[in-house]
């Protein structure tokens, strides 16, 4: 299976521009450990789309033909990919008919809809199984949220900023995991241009079927009744997918885990003292910072924020706790 090259993540860079935002890397003074430990935040909540996903989502669809293009898309989501499918879509005239799960943040929902997408509401079993039957019967393109290499390689954009404007001392850089998209393409660009980089992936406890798969060496999958207990409902997908598997163990050195309540704080840490708003996915990352800082080592951390949206109520309830 062939891996994302430097030169596909600048393609999928040139595709993007103008569509996705170019988000700073933030120091975090406020973040300084005692031991001199320093943090750097990537904010993708800041995407107009409010997460990472619109890198893969416009890559993907900017790369499709004419004909591809006349005949719609459809994608399946919790709510980030949803998203960015539906704003891209809109952006270059396509139809999109997006496949959410029952549990998804109505937020997501309501946004979803508001880009101009068609929206099908279906059991969290359903979730991966009703597009490719809808592909099927209609003949729209599949965009799969990450098993795609135009995917991996929108969302390797991340890492390619990161390289280019990290500080010379970086070590460490910390990246949720879900499906796999973002730290594939993320540690694929970071191992190529800067390789004296780590790349930890981190997971809630709750849904560590990547963390489980990385340490065996072959994909695992967690069902879905397991993966839905987290409250970070970005990172629910049951298994990585078959090719960021392979970036995976190609290039990410290791991936830790976040308790629930780790998750919940660090949400109301970003918001208090970093003046941003993360979701409890986004705020997996920066997570393993505060709180695992004994199984990761190093000293100068970049951890992307992936994504800022939550339900108001919930982010209420995380500050007031």
């Amino acid at each position: 299976m062939t891996l994302v090259d430097l030169e596909d993540l600048r393609a999928a860079q040139r595709r993007i521009a103008g569509t996705a935002v170019r988000t700073p890397l933030l120091p975090c003074p406020w973040a300084e450990r005692p031991d001199g430990r320093r943090l750097w935040l990537k904010p993708e909540s800041l995407q107009p789309t409010g997460a990472f996903k619109i890198r893969g989502a416009m890559n993907r669809l900017a790369a499709l033909t004419a004909e591809e293009r006349s005949r719609g898309v459809v994608a399946q989501s919790s709510g980030n990919h949803a998203q960015a499918v539906a704003y891209a879509a809109q952006r270059l005239g396509i139809k999109a008919v997006i496949v959410m799960p029952d549990t998804s943040p109505a937020v997501k929902i309501e946004n979803t809809r508001s880009f101009g997408a068609e929206v099908l509401i279906v059991p969290a079993e359903q979730r991966d199984t009703v597009p490719a039957e809808l592909a099927a019967q209609h003949g729209y393109v599949w965009v799969p949220p990450y098993d795609d290499p135009y995917i991996v390689a929108g969302q390797g954009t991340v890492g390619l900023e990161i390289a280019e404007d990290a500080p010379d001392e970086l070590d460490t850089v910390l990246v949720p995991v879900s499906g796999g998209g973002l730290i594939s393409g993320t540690a694929a660009a970071l191992k190529l241009a800067c390789p004296g980089v780590r790349v930890i992936g981190v997971e809630p406890e709750l849904a560590a079927d990547a963390q489980e798969s990385l340490r065996k060496g072959v994909r695992t999958a967690w069902t879905v009744a397991q993966t839905y207990r987290t409250v970070a409902d970005g990172l629910r997908t049951p298994s990585v997918g078959v090719l960021p598997f392979e970036h995976l163990t190609a290039y990410v050195d290791d991936i830790v885990t976040v308790s629930e309540q780790e998750i919940r704080d660090t949400v109301a840490i970003l918001a208090r003292r970093g003046r941003l708003v993360a979701e409890p996915s986004g705020a997996v990352a920066p997570a393993a910072y505060f709180h695992r800082a004994e199984e990761l080592g190093g000293r100068v951390f970049a951890a992307v924020v992936s994504g800022g949206n939550l339900d108001p109520a919930l982010l209420a309830e995380l500050l007031a706790a």
